[in-house]
C-alpha cells in the first residue's frame, strides 16, 4: 500500500457536537485504479478532487456500485469495524452484476483499516455516534460508447455520523412504482438503483409522507423494500420480512436482526409479505409494528401507513414493547461493545498500524 499522509490535516477543526452528516469528510481516502487488465496499488491519499471530464463512462452508463458500513469507538477508545466480510462479499457481487472486475478481500479489508487506523480521531464517541463509510467501485475510462469500460477505480472515502431518523416516519405504500423489476439489479447496490427511487419519494414527500415501502414489479401485491432499507412488519408477536431476490438487497443489519430475532427467541416469516395482509392486520388491531433497517439508520420505525388515498395509523409502542427498539438495542450494543458478541461480529482495528 502507498500512503501519502495529509500535510494539512483538518482533524483540529473537527467538532464531534456540531457537522453535518454526509458533508462532513475525513483526512484521507483509498483509492486503486483498474487498467490494462489488472489492479493496480492500493493508496492512501489526502481526501480530495479527483480529475474526471463528463466523458468518463460510469456517469454516461452507469457503471457504479457502493456499499455501506461503519466503524465504531468504545467507551475504551478501541474502534471496530461491524461485519466486513459481508460488505466485501456484497460489492464483489454487486461488480459481478454490473460487470465491473471484482476486487480482492486484501484490497478491501487492508483499504478499510488503514483508513480506519490512520483517521481514527475522526470517529466520533457517543451513543448513536459512529463513522460511516463509503467503499466504491466505478468506470473512469474517457470514452462515449455503450460497452464496458476497460478503467475503474476503487475508493473509500468517510464521514462522521451520529443519530438521526430518530422520530417514528409516515409511509406510503407504493401502488405503481417499483425500486427494482426481476432480472434487474435490484439485489445489486448500483448507484441507479437510489436515483431512480429519488422522483417517486419526491412525490410521496409532496403527499405527506417521509418515504415509500417498495412493493412488486408485476403486481404490487407484496412488500419488497422500504426507501433505501430492508423492511420488518410485526403481526401479534410474528416478525415477517421479505425473502431477498434479484430485486431485494441484502441487507447486513436485516440479516443482522433476523439473527438477533432468533436468539431471543422471536418467531419471524421469512417469505412474501402481501400488502392486504398488512392492512386487514392493521384493522383488526393485529398489526403492532412496521420498520425499516439499514447501515445508516440502523432502525426506523413507522407511525402510519398510507394506502390508495387511506392514511392507516399504527401503534406507538414503549421501547420495552417493540420489537424494533430491542432488537436495535441489541444490535448497536454489541457494535459499540457494550455487549457481548456472540456472533464474532466486531472487527477490531489496530492502532498505529499504518502510521508512517
Amino acid at each position: 500500500m502507498i500512503i501519502q499522509k495529509s500535510t494539512n490535516p483538518r482533524i483540529s477543526t473537527f467538532d464531534p457536537s456540531d457537522f453535518s452528516f454526509g458533508n462532513t469528510f475525513i483526512d484521507h481516502m483509498i483509492i486503486c485504479e483498474y487498467e490494462n487488465g489488472k489492479w493496480g496499488d492500493l493508496q492512501l491519499i489526502p481526501y480530495g478532487p479527483i480529475g474526471f471530464t463528463p466523458a468518463m463512462m460510469g456517469v454516461n452508463y452507469g457503471q457504479a456500485c457502493f456499499e455501506g458500513m461503519k466503524a465504531y469507538k468504545d467507551n475504551d477508545g478501541q474502534v471496530f469495524l461491524f461485519r466486513p466480510e459481508k460488505n466485501f462479499e456484497r460489492i464483489n457481487k454487486s461488480a459481478k452484476r454490473l460487470a465491473i472486475p471484482e476486487i480482492s478481500e486484501e484490497m478491501f479489508l487492508g483499504g478499510l483499516k488503514a483508513l480506519v487506523d490512520i483517521d481514527r480521531e475522526w470517529i466520533p464517541q457517543g451513543e448513536g455516534m459512529s463513522l460511516y463509510i463509503r467503499p466504491l467501485l466505478f468506470a473512469t475510462e474517457e470514452a462515449l460508447k455503450a460497452r464496458i469500460s476497460e478503467k475503474y477505480m476503487f475508493a473509500i472515502v468517510a464521514t462522521p455520523a451520529k443519530s438521526y431518523y430518530t422520530a417514528p416516519v409516515s409511509v406510503k405504500i407504493s401502488d405503481h412504482y417499483s425500486r427494482a423489476a426481476s432480472g434487474g439489479v435490484g439485489a445489486a447496490k448500483a448507484a441507479g438503483n437510489y436515483a431512480a427511487s429519488f422522483y417517486p419519494t419526491q412525490l410521496a414527500i409532496e403527499e405527506g409522507y417521509d418515504q415509500i415501502i417498495w412493493t412488486d414489479d408485476c403486481s404490487h401485491e407484496y412488500f419488497e423494500e422500504s426507501g433505501t432499507m430492508n423492511v420488518f412488519v410485526r403481526i401479534n408477536d410474528t416478525i415477517y420480512t421479505p425473502k431477498t431476490s434479484d430485486k431485494i438487497l441484502d441487507g447486513i443489519t436485516r440479516d443482522s436482526f433476523l439473527k438477533l430475532a432468533e436468539r431471543r427467541g422471536i418467531e419471524v416469516v421469512v417469505g412474501n409479505v402481501k400488502v392486504t395482509d398488512v392492512i386487514e392486520a392493521q384493522r383488526n388491531g393485529t398489526l403492532k409494528e412496521v420498520w425499516g433497517v439499514g447501515t445508516a439508520v440502523v432502525t426506523s420505525i413507522f407511525e402510519a401507513l398510507g394506502y390508495q388515498g387511506e392514511h392507516l395509523e399504527l401503534p406507538r409502542l414503549s421501547d420495552e414493547e417493540s420489537f424494533a427498539a430491542q432488537l436495535k438495542n441489541d444490535l448497536v450494543n454489541i457494535q459499540t461493545n457494550n455487549a457481548e458478541d456472540p456472533f464474532g461480529w466486531r472487527v477490531l482495528v489496530e492502532e498505529n498500524v499504518y502510521s508512517v
